[in-house]
């Protein structure tokens, strides 16, 4: 590996690209921080996904729950809301039993308690679960670029915001520090660091997001 510019700043790899600093701990770690984290993602059940794996992810590790994806999706038929808001107790019985994810009752609950809240909020909210967690998206402009992971935070005023609002509405497991991660994971806020050769390639910032809500 190449030397970092900064402590906790970007890294140049053995392929000569510069990263961030996690995105070169392991190969899932180099794809997914290459292609996927801080891209724009739409769609209500492609967020739900997002939202279900963050909630999965509390009190792990990222690769665990990345390692597992492919399993979460076959268990929770592909996270698609209006199929996941139907399970039964089988389904959760299946679902404790199922060694290809998280085992956990309490977050298996949630998952399909947020699928009813999700298909609620796409009957009476006018662009559903996606419009809702883009609202919360910050303005580019207003943002520093983070130089060193130091810079990175944890929870934002926004990921406040929206944990908030996602929890009024009924879902679980969606705290501060997980709504933050959630922005991150879909493009809502940049977090690539300066030097890194994602945020040089192309912006990531989706046009269509709006400013926080009062």
């Amino acid at each position: 590996m190449g030397d970092e510019a900064a402590p906790g700043g970007a890294v140049v790899g053995e392929d000569g690209l510069a990263r961030c600093p996690w995105g070169l701990s392991t190969p899932d770690y180099v794809e997914y921080h290459d292609t996927e984290w801080g891209r724009p993602v739409h769609g209500d059940d492609a967020l739900f996904e997002r939202v279900c794996l963050e909630a999965f992810q509390s009190g792990l590790s990222w690769i665990t729950i990345l390692r597992r994806r492919e399993g979460f999706r076959k268990a929770f038929s592909g996270f698609r809301i209006a199929e996941v808001a139907e399970f039964t107790d089988a389904d959760r019985e299946r679902l404790l039993a199922d060694a290809g994810i998280i085992r956990n009752r309490a977050k298996i609950d949630a998952a399909i308690g947020n699928a009813r809240v999700a298909r609620e909020l796409g009957e009476a909210y006018e662009g559903g679960l996606d419009a809702l967690i883009w609202s919360y998206a910050p303005d580019p402009a207003e943002r520093a670029v983070p130089r060193t992971l130091g810079d990175v935070p944890a929870v934002t005023v926004e990921s406040t915001k929206l944990s908030k609002e996602l929890k009024r509405r009924g879902f679980r497991f969606v705290g501060p520090t997980t709504a933050y991660a959630l922005m991150q994971a879909c493009g809502l806020v940049d977090d690539h660091l300066a030097g890194c050769h994602v945020r040089r390639s192309a912006p990531l910032s989706d046009p269509r997001s709006a400013a926080v809500p009062s």
